[in-house]
């Protein structure tokens, strides 16, 4: 994922112009040749796909669409299905004050059922699912800006701490030639030792001054890499930014932008969404009061067999065979009576064998062949259908309960975006005013930096012909780096403050 980074490129120079540093500086901090670069739009880019805070938003995207999917199924019946099997084994069961013997037996069964329900939940619930959808897209995109304000705050931080180095290097090499020109002064006896030992100190807190610079410029760097969710891709000493940032005046008008922010803004739009979905949610408690419509359906079936015909085939045969022996008892009575209508063969006629002892061959077969049910020779149960339509008429106030914490959620909803738009207001015009100081403070420093240089010149001068002091000239250097700095300074800030007007509007304003 880091290789999108350009690799190998030539690095474009900081804001400030880099001055020839000199042997002793090079050899302090010495600036390797870039093997990455790295622009603004890549590290946006790098952010959004790895991000963990962004990622952790956009994971919120998922359940809302399946919460509007959810809403919607709703509408639709409800079905449920179970199947089981079982085992029951031999013993004694109860019959009343009866207890009679069982064989073990299998037994499976299923159940289909539907059901399907209206009310005023059900009805709502799209609106307000719709409603939270829209929300959490609005806080996806509000995450994006928030990520956006943060990547460009810290490429510009990076920006302004390369400079900064670069400040610091100029000060180093200032320093060098001071330090060269008062030791050649010194050679010649027009200068004094303490000159020499002046020079030394400050170019040594110059050194001091440009390492500390260099360090913040690598840790700015790595916060940079931190926020966008990825490691350097070489070493940060090695990484160049290469987009740059011209200062234009600002041509934004308060009252465009405040509109602007009212229409767009996605934290406020996200609020009104939730506002929304707090006025769905009370129609939909408010429904508690009207009557519910239920419709069910269901189907059923069972299996049972038992594991051995013995017992099935013993009360078979005695079942026969007493229809057997009724029915001679009433062919002699039709022969004794002379009426006729005798049935040839009684035990053939029970199912028994010819001798009445047993059952017939066919009698077994069909036995068994009624046992051999399980597990999917279902014996079906009769289908059932209701239609019921309730009202419950008291529950202990625990509707009116319901409908008055929606109520307050809907309040609580109304002020949490007056609030937000309070605020979107008060941020806007609060980054409005610090953009436009920005840009005024750059043209103070831009004119105290210019008279610092001139004041070194002139310290420098008077120095070299002898009639100023060492002095003069370690403290126009220190007014020089002062000015340089602060220069830098106003510059990112403006950028800065232009980036958290983005922010506060919600919308790309460059």
């Amino acid at each position: 994922m880091h290789r999108s980074l350009a690799l190998l490129a030539c690095c474009a120079g900081p804001f400030l112009p880099l001055a020839p540093a000199a042997a002793q500086d090079s050899a302090l901090v010495p600036r390797p040749e870039p093997r990455a670069t790295l622009t603004l739009a890549e590290a946006i880019r790098q952010g959004r796909l790895h991000s963990p805070a962004y990622q952790q938003t956009l994971n919120n995207a998922n359940p809302a669409r399946w919460g509007v999917r959810n809403a919607y199924g709703n509408f639709l019946p409800t079905i449920q299905a179970a199947s089981g099997i079982g085992y029951t084994g031999s013993g004694e069961s109860q019959f009343g004050a009866f207890f009679q013997r069982t064989s073990s037996f299998v037994s499976s069964s299923y159940q289909l059922g539907l059901q399907w329900q209206l009310d005023g939940r059900v009805l709502a619930g799209p609106s307000q699912q719709r409603a939270l959808e829209r929300a959490t897209t609005q806080d996806i995109e509000s995450a994006g800006v928030a990520l956006v304000a943060d990547i460009t705050t810290q490429y510009l931080d990076v920006l302004a701490a390369v400079a900064q180095t670069e400040v610091a290097r100029e000060q180093v090499r200032r320093n060098d030639e001071f330090l060269r020109l008062a030791q050649t002064r010194y050679r010649v006896g027009q200068a004094t030792l303490l000159d020499v030992r002046q020079a030394q100190v400050t170019r040594g807190t110059s050194q001091v001054a440009l390492l500390r610079a260099y360090q913040a410029e690598n840790e700015a760097k790595l916060e940079l890499f931190r926020r966008m969710g990825v490691e350097p891709p070489v070493p940060v000493q090695e990484v160049a930014l290469t987009d740059s940032f011209p200062v234009t005046p600002p041509a934004y008008e308060l009252d465009s932008l405040l509109a602007l922010a009212a229409r767009q803004n996605p934290a406020l739009r996200a609020l009104q969404e939730r506002e929304a979905a707090a006025r769905a949610n009370v129609r939909a408690v408010r429904s508690d009061f009207f009557p519910r419509l239920t419709a069910q359906a269901g189907w059923a079936g069972f299996t049972q067999q038992y594991t051995s015909t013995d017992q099935l085939v013993a009360g078979e045969l005695a079942s026969a065979q007493a229809a057997a022996a009724n029915c001679q008892f009433n062919n002699q009575v039709r022969s004794a009576l002379n009426l006729g209508g005798e049935t040839p063969d009684c035990f053939g006629a029970a199912g028994l064998n010819p001798t009445g002892t047993a059952l017939s061959d066919a009698t077994l077969q069909r036995i068994r062949s009624q046992n051999d049910v399980f597990p999917f020779d279902f014996r079906s149960q009769p289908f059932q259908a209701s239609l019921t339509i309730s009202l419950p008429i008291f529950t202990g106030f625990g509707r009116s309960l319901r409908l008055a914490q929606a109520r307050e959620q809907q309040q609580d909803a109304d002020e949490s975006l007056r609030a937000q738009a309070l605020q979107v207001r008060t941020s806007v015009q609060a980054r409005y005013l610090a953009l436009r100081t920005a840009y005024q403070a750059i043209g103070v420093q831009a004119e105290s930096r210019e008279a610092a240089r001139e004041q070194l010149r002139l310290a420098q001068d008077r120095y070299r012909v002898g009639i100023g002091s060492a002095l003069e000239v370690v403290d126009a250097q220190a007014a020089v780096q002062r000015a340089e700095g602060d220069y830098v300074t106003a510059v990112y800030d403006y950028h800065r403050a232009l980036a958290a007007l983005e922010a506060a509007v919600g919308r790309p304003l460059r």
